[in-house]
């Protein structure tokens, strides 16, 4: 699959969300979309999944079959996880989902809630869902948007297994991840966005690290430039909950007693 100087925005005079992206994905590859809050990486991934067409340029080579993964699960349908499964799965040619959705759900241990509503699923859950219904064809190209949004451990440890399942088949995926997730798995490509511009920074092979950083309010953006000078991605900036503080507060007092 390939984009060949791609650039969108969404309305005509509006600004350019992406500008002049190319880049290609062969079979059995994979990349990760890193960048700021706003670079662009959703409008990416879902013009890759063919769900937007570019106001300039081409995307060719993509498969016929993609399953993707949206960063929020639209859970407000009324119907059963099994119920929206099974009919999302005889859209896609599966004449007997049965059997293929027992063994997902029984792999992201969404077994117990297949027949409540999505509307009663938590966030979680719903991306299991999500996750279910991307799979359930056995795509040609899997594309990730923030996949680990709400999971638990167990199950985010399970996105990077069915992820190099798919490369090892010869297909390919495409996602976002701030959580550092995809750094283990060997020979991923990186696509920076900065302001809507792609770089292809090729291969992750060196080992990294996810490192947060605790700054004041008003220090974020000087700090944020200094990363970047440095070379450091940064991946995303939030403010800290009370959770994160009183771990802060437990991690300085316990080095200060050492």
């Amino acid at each position: 699959m390939r984009l060949a100087d791609v650039w969108l925005r969404y309305r005509r005079r509006g600004p350019w969300v992406l500008r002049g992206v190319t880049a290609q994905l062969n079979p059995g590859e994979a990349a990760t979309i890193v960048g700021p809050n706003g670079a662009g990486k959703s409008t990416l991934l879902n013009l890759a999944a063919g769900l937007l067409r570019p106001t300039h340029g081409l995307v060719t080579g993509r498969p016929a079959r993609v399953g993707f993964v949206p960063e929020r699960f639209p859970a407000d349908q009324p119907f059963t996880a099994r119920r929206y499964l099974t009919f999302m799965a005889k859209v896609q040619g599966l004449a007997d989902p049965a059997p293929r959705i027992a063994e997902l759900s029984d792999r992201l241990r969404l077994t117990p809630l297949l027949d409540t509503l999505l509307p009663e699923l938590s966030k979680g859950s719903a991306q299991k869902v999500g996750l279910i219904q991307a799979m359930l064809i056995e795509p040609e190209l899997l594309i990730l948007d923030e996949p680990w949004e709400g999971l638990d451990a167990r199950t985010r440890d399970e996105v990077p297994l069915i992820i190099a399942e798919i490369l090892a088949a010869g297909r390919r995926v495409l996602v976002s991840d701030h959580f550092g997730q995809t750094a283990e798995l060997p020979g991923i490509r990186v696509w920076e966005l900065v302001n809507g511009e792609l770089v292809d920074e090729g291969t992750d092979d060196e080992a990294k690290c996810v490192v947060e950083l605790v700054v004041k309010a008003d220090e974020v953006a000087k700090t944020v430039a200094d990363l970047r000078e440095g070379g450091h991605h940064v991946n995303r900036v939030r403010a800290a909950d009370r959770e994160d503080l009183e771990s802060w507060h437990d991690m300085a007092r316990s080095e200060g007693s050492s």
